[in-house]
């Protein structure tokens, strides 16, 4: 009595056979396969070629993304150096904030953008930065152990923009003084594209840029 093969038999005799094909080469061309281009029938040599082509076609494309991130990294990395450079500049710690808020706007094309710190000298506690905030604001502020980005739903610190009215996103970055709990500070973006600021987003830049806006804006607290 003939024993019934099953594929997993013959795949398995293949692959224990390496040589299988070698011996008997004029399978290859008599072997047909069902082609998805088109549904037609191919040889087996053809079918590879097939199966490699799209592999590679594949690889070109994660090869292209990979480039378009790497080069998007740059940009923004160039653009974060022209930022902290700007921040060194600053003539004077009052004009710093000013300095900050602006380089976000210009530099990174962010098109609303505002600080507020609490717990400052008193030489500043009349300045713009330094306006009243909500223990519940602040509240929110100790809760967030990174940036917060999303749809903008009527968030406090968005009214502390003028425009807030048109913001539809925003990215919320908690400022803190270094292996500290509590925040001293917050700086929010805002945009009119919902899609600016989302919350299944990288938030690497962000987590820098809060970092090295809370480390140069110490200098104005208590």
């Amino acid at each position: 009595m003939t024993a019934q093969l099953d594929s997993n038999t013959v795949a398995q005799y293949l692959l224990d056979h390496p040589h299988f094909f070698e011996e008997h080469a004029d399978l290859l061309a008599q072997v047909k396969l069902s082609s998805p281009l088109g549904g037609r029938a191919v040889s087996l040599q053809e079918r590879q070629m097939e199966v490699l082509r799209h592999k590679y076609h594949a690889l070109e494309l994660k090869l292209a993304e990979l480039i378009r991130i790497g080069r998007e990294n740059d940009e923004i990395a160039q653009k974060f150096q022209q930022w902290a450079r700007s921040l060194l500049l600053a003539r004077n710690d009052v004009d710093l904030p000013h300095v900050l808020i602006d380089g976000l706007q210009t530099i990174f094309g962010v098109p609303y953008a505002t600080l507020r710190l609490w717990g400052v000298a008193p030489d500043y506690s009349h300045t713009w930065f330094a306006e009243g905030v909500s223990d519940d604001a602040r509240l929110f502020a100790n809760g967030l152990n990174g940036p917060f980005c999303g749809r903008n739903n009527d968030f406090e610190v968005a009214s502390w923009i003028d425009e807030a009215q048109a913001i539809e996103s925003v990215a919320i970055l908690p400022l803190r003084r270094d292996g500290a709990a509590d925040t001293f500070g917050l700086l929010v973006l805002g945009s009119p594209d919902a899609s600016r600021f989302t919350s299944d987003m990288a938030t690497d830049f962000l987590s820098r840029i809060g970092d090295c806006a809370a480390a140069a804006t110490t200098c104005l607290l208590d």
